[in-house]
């Protein structure tokens, strides 16, 4: 069965690789896209995400304009570090044409809800920012917790974080967003930096691209070549880039992707660790466990796929 997909993103490098790998995917029908910033501003973001989806010949997904900042703040601003790795534009600064489209009326909260209500288990929902998204639709309408099901790109269980040594940036983004998500929700799968490190890409992968000759594989190639640049700075020892999104969209369409450890998760919202996940103790025996951290990856099985479903998107595009 063809599951249906929201994408939530705050469209960067991964996000962009993200939004080609679901529409390759045939387990995967792209009903929407919700902006967020992180990346970027959620403005910019959503202007990328139309830009791409026009660029990848495919006009027909809307996008929904989202909250503009955390939940417990009043603004938001672009970390530096967020600027080096994705560019000012937040995909590489490489320039790709503005869709005549726009973003849609209904808010990205309430496209959510109404999605989970209309598909019900049809329906996953993968978050590759922060979670503001769907903590507000949360707050709207909290029973969407027992029917909506999240794979989320974010959190460090097993190995340190990329914003402290405890805290991965989505989930640092709005601490108290993924908290309430992971407590509340029914089902969710944290696809972290535990396994989004193991699946890099690099310069040979991106020239198979380039090879391609369409302007869609053009502006991919050039887009992730500034990615992974970024990286021989920030992460010289990976010998690439992380695939941290498009890992999350491949485990919404293949579960068996990850190997998973069940387990009850909470965010530290206060104090030095901030923007931790970790077990949370208080329902530590809890026979239910309603969350799942990937900590092991089919990594070959991965890039087979994604080089694949990639590849056949941007040669189709043109």
């Amino acid at each position: 069965m063809t599951k249906k997909i929201i994408l939530d993103l705050d469209t960067g490098i991964d996000d962009a690789l993200a939004i080609a790998y679901a529409l390759g995917s045939p387990e995967l029908e792209l009903i929407g896209i919700t902006g967020t910033y992180g990346n970027v501003l959620v403005e910019q973001g959503q202007r990328n995400s139309l830009a791409l989806l026009d660029l990848l010949g495919h006009p027909e997904v809307p996008v929904y304009p989202g909250v503009p900042h955390a939940s417990a703040a009043d603004g938001f601003e672009v970390l530096e570090i967020s600027q080096f790795i994705h560019g000012k534009n937040g995909i590489g600064d490489v320039e790709v044409p503005d869709s005549d489209r726009a973003v849609e009326d209904t808010p990205a909260p309430d496209f959510i809800i109404e999605s989970v209500k209309k598909y019900g288990d049809e329906l996953v929902y993968v978050p590759t920012g922060p979670s503001t998204n769907l903590a507000a639709a949360l707050k709207k309408d909290p029973s969407i917790a027992e029917e909506i099901t999240v794979v989320l790109m974010g959190g460090a269980l097993t190995v340190p974080g990329n914003v402290a040594e405890w805290a991965e940036a989505n989930i640092n983004q709005d601490p108290e967003a993924s908290n309430e998500m992971f407590r509340t929700v029914k089902d969710a799968t944290m696809v972290g930096l535990d396994v989004t490190l193991q699946t890099l890409l690099t310069y040979e992968d991106t020239k198979i691209w380039r090879e391609l000759g369409t302007r869609a594989a053009t502006a991919f190639a050039d887009i992730t070549d500034y990615y992974i640049k970024a990286y021989e700075t920030t992460s010289p020892y990976l010998g690439g880039c992380g695939l941290h999104d498009p890992l999350a969209v491949g485990v919404a369409a293949d579960p068996s992707l990850v190997d998973v450890l069940p387990i009850n998760l909470k965010v530290d919202t206060e104090g030095e660790t901030r923007g931790r996940t970790i077990g949370d103790e208080e329902r530590l025996n809890d026979k239910t466990k309603n969350a799942k951290v990937a900590v092991g990856v089919d990594v070959d099985r991965f890039l087979k796929e994604f080089m694949a479903r990639i590849g056949a998107v941007l040669e189709a595009a043109d």
